[in-house]
């Protein structure tokens, strides 16, 4: 019996919005990274998030632990992103002043 030694791909894709995707699932590779830095094992991450499963978590904590530095790199870039959308977001939409605008609206239709 010959026994083959076969490498498989990273279950990663990237989708449209240039997000690393774990599997064919919604999940992030920010999410299993975050988690697993934190000493999450990868059972628990499956269980947190059952649309995984295992041998994809494995193969996606591999990939982090062979190209840290490029995935850290790519954490670090998200991370910015996320700032920029989060003043952009907060910019366009003044939190000031929500809490009495909203309880006005309420008096308002409670006075109807």
């Amino acid at each position: 019996m010959t026994f083959a030694i076969i490498a498989d791909p990273p279950p990663l894709e990237i989708n449209p919005d240039n997000v690393v995707l774990v599997g064919k699932t919604r999940i992030t590779l920010d999410t299993v990274v975050t988690v697993f830095k934190q000493g999450t094992t990868a059972e628990e991450i499956v269980h947190r998030y059952p649309a995984l499963n295992l041998a994809d978590v494995y193969a996606t904590i591999a990939f982090y632990l062979n190209h840290q530095q490029m995935v850290e790199d790519y954490l670090a870039e998200r991370q910015a992103q996320s700032k920029t959308i989060q003043q952009l977001n907060e910019a366009r939409l003044d939190p000031n002043g929500i809490r009495d605008r909203l309880l006005n609206r309420k008096h308002a239709q409670e006075a109807c």
